[in-house]
């Protein structure tokens, strides 16, 4: 199983892995400080009583931790197969965890100084000590899993059936990504000559026999006349998995891959289902989300407003026609970012990198994300939510629908201020950036679900600090 309650179910394994060792961190760094007192160093201090309040203690170090390691993309599952690609980020985690522990135990020691006591607060001793046990525990922690998913016992054997550049895209990134546990040991692309149905399964039912086979991937193009159909169905009731090419480039890559995408696929796929229940609890969630956030940042409304008024002449909003669910056309808001009459002479145009259109002021507002507040009233009328595919604008739907195939399909749901397609995918501006953003936004479509939703609004906040993807 690759995915738990549609999200990648190794990082939720590793976040509660860490989780854990934090505790028992805490737990011993607390011990090992209290003993050290008793031998004179640096001061005596009795161990901790295990209450409420060591128990809150512990759950907001745990939490900076897990943000920190977050922030630092420590559970990217996919470097878990690597000895040193993780090694930076953990140290990069650390450093910050250490550096706000010590701001804490400082704080706590000044403040005590001067009389103001703090329940329960954070000895510098004992800070020290947790972040060299956590260094420690989190470098084993990291070691142990890297060498579980490296281990040939718990690992697949895995034959790719299929020639051409989808095939090798395949072979590609199963062979990557090697925290999904599979080996591949054998495709029909290392066969000399034309393809035929009986040199495919002489090489398969040779590999079989060579190293034994697990999993079967089929990745071709063109069936008719080159799949060994028999073979295949011998091999299934031998207890051999068969499946297809699609599901696993999209487990792989995250997205669901439009060329070579039969209709069919996306009828009988799992998923691509939104229950009334389903639909009710995000837009509610959507609705007070929105609500939420208005209130919260009506300051940096305020500046916004401000600044496009004094520093660009015209009206500090900018209406703009987009296509919503089942096609319905709605007014989406943002802060202009760019000169009134933008698209006086061209008409409907992307923006483009470095577009002199944009304002000083806009090119602030895009980068900071704060254009964007004004869509928040969008999502309280009910034309959009929260997560979602961005909407784009009629002219282009109508372009796009007849370029790319199952375009429309990303208007099943409301479109959203954010989506996966924008915290995997970089602002796209020409017909390959879209077409790349919708399979993206098929991804989200299939696996629809309100934890996927939370993790895709916890990447954006990564996002919008970091000033990644910016347009």
């Amino acid at each position: 199983m690759i995915q738990l309650f549609k999200v990648y179910y190794r990082r939720l394994l590793l976040a509660a892995g860490e989780a854990l060792i934090v505790w028992f961190s805490f737990v011993l760094a607390a011990g090992v400080a209290s003993w050290l007192s008793e031998v004179g160093w640096p001061e005596p201090r009795p161990l901790p009583k295990h209450d409420a309040l060591l128990n809150l203690k512990i759950l907001a170090v745990t939490g900076v931790i897990l943000l920190f390691s977050h922030f630092f993309d420590r559970y990217d599952s996919s470097s878990l197969g690597t000895k040193w690609d993780s090694l930076v980020p953990l140290l990069r985690a650390l450093g910050s965890v250490a550096l706000a522990l010590a701001l804490v135990a400082l704080i706590y020691r000044l403040r005590s100084g001067l009389g103001i006591g703090i329940p329960g607060g954070f000895e510098l001793s004992e800070a020290l000590i947790l972040t060299l046990i956590l260094t420690l525990t989190l470098l084993g922690w990291r070691g142990a899993c890297s060498w579980l998913v490296r281990h040939p016992f718990l690992r697949e054997r895995v034959y790719v059936l299929g020639t051409g550049e989808r095939a090798q895209r395949l072979v590609n990134g199963l062979r990557e990504r090697s925290d999904l546990g599979i080996d591949v040991v054998g495709w029909t692309g290392n066969l000399a000559g034309e393809l035929t149905r009986d040199s495919a399964a002489s090489h398969l039912l040779g590999v079989m026999n060579d190293t034994g086979v697990h999993r079967v991937i089929v990745a071709m193009p063109n069936r008719r006349g080159t799949l060994p159909v028999w073979e295949l169905l011998e091999m299934r009731q031998a207890g051999v998995k068969i499946e297809e090419a699609t599901s696993w480039l999209e487990k792989i890559y995250g997205k669901i891959e439009v060329e070579d995408l039969n209709p069919s696929w996306l009828i009988f796929a799992d998923g691509f289902q939104f229950d009334p229940v389903f639909r009710k609890v995000r837009r509610m969630l959507s609705f007070l989300l929105a609500f939420l956030g208005l209130v919260l940042s009506l300051p940096l409304f305020l500046f916004a407003w401000v600044a496009v008024k004094v520093f660009s002449p015209g009206p500090a909003f900018y209406k703009q026609k987009r296509v919503g669910r089942s096609g319905k056309v709605f007014d989406c808001y943002k802060f202009r970012t760019m000169r009134q009459d933008a698209e006086a002479d061209t008409g409907a145009t992307w923006a483009t990198d470095d577009d002199p259109r944009i304002t000083r002021v806009g090119k602030f507002l895009r980068l900071s994300r704060l254009d964007e507040i004004p869509q928040l009233w969008c999502v309280l009328r009910g034309d959009m939510h929260f997560v979602g595919p961005r909407p784009e604008r009629p002219e282009f739907v109508e372009w796009l629908s007849k370029e790319i195939p199952y375009y429309r399909v990303r208007h099943m749901v409301r479109p959203g201020i954010t989506g996966w397609a924008q915290v995997k995918y970089k602002y796209g501006n020409t017909l390959d950036d879209a077409r790349e953003k919708l399979q993206y936004d098929l991804f989200y479509l299939k696996n629809a679900s309100l934890t996927l939703d939370l993790w895709i609004m916890f990447q954006t906040v990564k996002i919008v600090l970091l000033g990644r993807g910016a347009q």
